[in-house]
């Protein structure tokens, strides 16, 4: 597959009225003596004010509105989620897949979007499938009353097995010890255990390594005689999908397929067969077998960062994060900003005051360096984010407390995306979104699904 490369961002000068359309990381430049300055691209002059209005007597930027336009409990940040990209995004993955299935992977809170709100959506898209790391978040699911077939594979001996199995969730199986759980669980409950094993091929993580795979064959295939388990996949985990051509995929194929032939030789009859996560769905054909594993690209997300963008991909992003500003205020050059002065004013500026910290999630390595979209014009965090807030200068151009503040979002408006912010700190998009917490309130739009709350 064949991918243009991302439109570098436009370079944009300071100047009367200029739009700030496409920086990506718009950093302060840094002085002399090493001290961050607080030069921002495009500000718009301050407008003309009748006598003791302008600085000296009260900016106007302080003043444009009167009384309080937003009704009491008006959120201060929240994610806005759109659940028919999520639908779109499937439908994509699934169009890309075929004839495989899709399994749309919602672990993490549905990577920070709501776990059962993207389960839903997904199958609403055409997902049969549903994914999750953790035991716990498959039982969530069940109990939300979310249908159909459903895997968790991180699992540990502390797990509730007997639940699981009870309530019809596929498990993974790498090693003698899951498959025994599961076989009590079995005895338990009265039901077989529905197994998906999984093959160590090369990234290190979990599965049954080449000399432990015949030993996890021949437990399994006892358990199976015994009527305790159903063998229902046979899986494993690409660690180089992200890099198209990378040799070590190939080699993970071959190491897969081998792993296949021997559970067939052992007497196993796998029902699927499944590699790709959501670059491989989307760039590699042959490692799609009967079922694929798309995370990130189901929220609209590129797991090809340095080759393309969503919309290249054909993809939506789902959520655009947003706080209204808590304080606006004029303050003189020189002016120290956040923990540490690691920035300081220019000249005489507006500094906004944005109500979301690293415990919501906004990373604090993107100090001076994350990305906002504040009344139609790009702006960059000035100083340290602190734990509940950070701090943007915003020049001349006219705030006001509650105007909207975009962190990221599709990039209809030219505000940042997740990978905007990602670049910034030096992480990737996953991250990004992932570790919006909970104090930031979650909203839906796009035909919500019902009970998505």
């Amino acid at each position: 597959m064949t991918f243009g490369i991302p439109r570098e961002a436009e370079s944009v000068g300071a100047g009367s009225g200029a739009a700030v359309t496409a920086v990506t990381d718009v950093r302060p430049a840094t002085a002399s003596g090493g001290t961050v300055t607080g030069t921002e691209p495009a500000r718009t002059p301050v407008p003309s004010a009748a006598p003791g209005t302008g600085p000296a007597g009260g900016s106007p930027v302080l003043a444009r509105h009167a009384g309080e336009p937003y009704p009491p409990g008006t959120p201060h940040a929240q994610a806005r989620i759109d659940l028919a990209a999520i639908r779109a995004n499937v439908g994509r993955l699934c169009e890309a897949a075929g004839p495989a299935e899709v399994m749309a992977v919602v672990k993490a809170d549905g990577y920070g979007h709501g776990m059962v709100a993207a389960a839903r959506a997904a199958l609403a898209g055409g997902a049969t499938w549903i994914g999750v790391a953790g035991m716990r978040e498959a039982l969530t699911l069940r109990a939300a009353g979310v249908p159909g077939p459903l895997l968790a594979w991180l699992l540990t001996p502390g797990d509730d097995w007997n639940a699981a199995v009870a309530a019809g969730i596929d498990l993974s199986a790498g090693a003698d010890w899951a498959v025994r759980a599961a076989v009590r669980a079995a005895h338990a409950t009265g039901r077989p255990a529905r197994l998906h094993l999984e093959v160590e091929t090369g990234l290190g993580r979990g599965g049954a390594c080449a000399g432990d795979w015949p030993a996890l064959l021949d437990t399994v295939a006892r358990a199976e005689a015994a009527g305790a388990v159903r063998v229902v996949g046979v899986w494993s985990h690409l660690a180089r999908a992200d890099e198209p051509g990378h040799p070590g995929c190939g080699e993970q194929l071959a190491h897969f397929r081998s792993a296949v032939a021997r559970a067939r030789r052992a007497g196993l009859t796998p029902e699927v067969l499944h590699l790709s996560n959501s670059a491989a769905t989307l760039t590699l054909p042959e490692a799609r077998f009967d079922l694929v594993r798309p995370g990130l690209a189901v929220y609209g997300l590129s797991p090809l960062p340095d080759r393309a963008g969503p919309a290249e991909l054909g993809l939506r992003p789902a959520m655009t994060l947003t706080a209204r500003l808590a304080s606006v205020k004029r303050v003189p050059g020189g002016h120290g900003v956040s923990y540490g002065h690691r920035y300081r004013t220019a000249r005489e500026t507006t500094l906004g005051l944005v109500p979301l910290g690293y415990a919501d999630g906004v990373p604090r390595h993107a100090s001076q360096a994350g990305p906002v979209l504040v009344a139609g014009r790009r702006h960059t965090v000035a100083g340290t984010v602190c734990m509940d807030q950070f701090v943007v200068d915003l020049g001349d151009a006219p705030a006001t407390p509650g105007d909207e503040v975009v962190l990221f979002g599709p990039g209809e408006r030219g505000e940042p995306g997740a990978q905007d912010w990602a670049r910034a700190a030096h992480t990737i998009s996953h991250e990004i979104v992932t570790r919006i917490g909970a104090r930031v309130p979650r909203t839906y739009t796009g035909d919500t699904p019902a009970g998505t709350s």
